[in-house]
């Protein structure tokens, strides 16, 4: 099961805005944010895919879901215009943020390229 972030969630295992001006990410292992809305018809697409992909990638990566309508704060820190819109946060250096329903095999290819993670 793919775990929700509200505003203190995030801080704690993404990014603490709070106490942080430039990026600093705070987990341990690479992740992906998925930012959408329960009525967006492409975001259901790309729910089971990133279900599939926890599975498989298992402790490697997290991925995490932002309901953009109850985290509003949330999105527009991030600048969310279009759902879904997904974060790549590597260990090391900037998230990567692509928009669209991404087929899985993208997400394969991000996750290797962006997130240096291999299967």
């Amino acid at each position: 099961m793919l775990e929700h972030l509200n505003k203190e969630t995030f801080k704690e295992k993404v990014f603490n805005f709070d106490t942080n001006t430039d990026w600093k990410f705070e987990g341990k292992v690479p992740a992906i944010i998925d930012f959408y809305a329960d009525w967006c018809g492409p975001c259901k697409m790309v729910a089971p895919v990133l279900e599939e992909l926890q599975k498989e990638y298992g402790e490697k990566i997290n991925i995490y879901k932002v309901n953009t309508e109850d985290q509003q704060e949330l999105a527009g820190m991030f600048g969310i215009r279009s759902i879904p819109s997904l974060l790549f946060v590597p260990l090391e250096g900037q998230p990567q943020m692509a928009m669209g329903a991404l087929p899985k095999d993208s997400f394969k290819k991000a996750i290797a390229d962006v997130l240096k993670v291999e299967e």
